[in-house]
């Protein structure tokens, strides 16, 4: 298991279109990749529980990805998020 701290950064926050493009990202690694935040843990191969989360800009979380890509899905979800999420 690995995980990162990460902030939200894009004004809108995860709405629906990131949400989307992250939930498709996240189904194409074999790993369990988690978003904990609020001291829920949010399925991101789910795009209505990401958007259940309500990650406003500023939101502060932790992703955790287990499984056998894991490092490799932690880095290009980090960095997904980290840039915005195409915002």
């Amino acid at each position: 298991m690995v995980s990162k701290e990460l902030t939200i950064k894009n004004e809108l926050g995860m709405h629906m279109r990131p949400a989307s493009l992250l939930a498709k990202m996240a189904a194409g690694y074999a790993s369990n990749v988690t978003i904990k935040f609020n001291g829920k843990d949010f399925n991101c191969k789910s795009v209505m529980l990401l958007m259940t989360a309500l990650l406003k800009c500023g939101s502060e979380f932790e992703l955790v990805c287990d499984g056998p890509d894991e490092e490799n899905a932690l880095a290009e979800i980090a960095a997904f998020i980290e840039s915005g999420m195409g915002d």
